[in-house]
């Protein structure tokens, strides 16, 4: 008989990485075109820049929410996009990638964790936030975005996945 905790944990890290169903977020920034970092095609509400940072915002707030009890709430949206469609410089994407990147193997660590409790309420949430809740909300947030990141790209005539 499977360790059903160890089983659940790692389809938990599973689900956060993505790419089961569809390409990870990772796949989905990998040779992205500098040149498209801020491009916004007709009707379309985001850059890539834009959905970069604000996935990178959002999972890291998600973090310090499940780990942190000095949390501060952060004001919606304002605090969760970036004040530009573009990038300051090829290297404030590069930066953003990398941070989101170590944000998703730290929470894999913390998932991985036999110690972290998946469904104890996190104790400055305000009611039923539990760990399992909060990567829940994490991979499915990234999910949604990864989505649009890719239709971007598409529509740019930027993938070829």
């Amino acid at each position: 008989m499977p360790d059903n905790d160890a089983f659940l944990r790692e389809q938990l890290v599973q689900l956060l990485r993505g790419g089961n169903a569809h390409v990870d977020v990772l796949s989905a920034l990998k040779g992205f075109p500098s040149k498209l970092y801020g491009a916004k095609p007709e009707n379309s509400p985001h850059s890539a820049w834009e959905l970069l940072e604000h996935m990178r915002i959002a999972l890291r707030d998600i973090w310090d929410f499940s780990t942190n009890d000095e949390y501060v709430e952060k004001k919606f949206p304002d605090d969760y996009w970036p004040a530009t469609a573009e990038p300051p410089s090829k290297e404030a994407w590069q930066e953003s990638v990398r941070a989101l990147k170590e944000d998703l193997e730290a929470f894999e660590e913390l998932i991985r964790n036999p110690d972290s409790n998946l469904y104890a309420q996190i104790p400055w949430g305000k009611e039923d936030q539990t760990l399992l809740r909060e990567v829940l909300l994490a991979a499915d947030h990234n999910s949604y975005h990864t989505g649009e990141l890719v239709f971007l790209r598409r529509t740019l005539g930027a993938w070829k996945g």
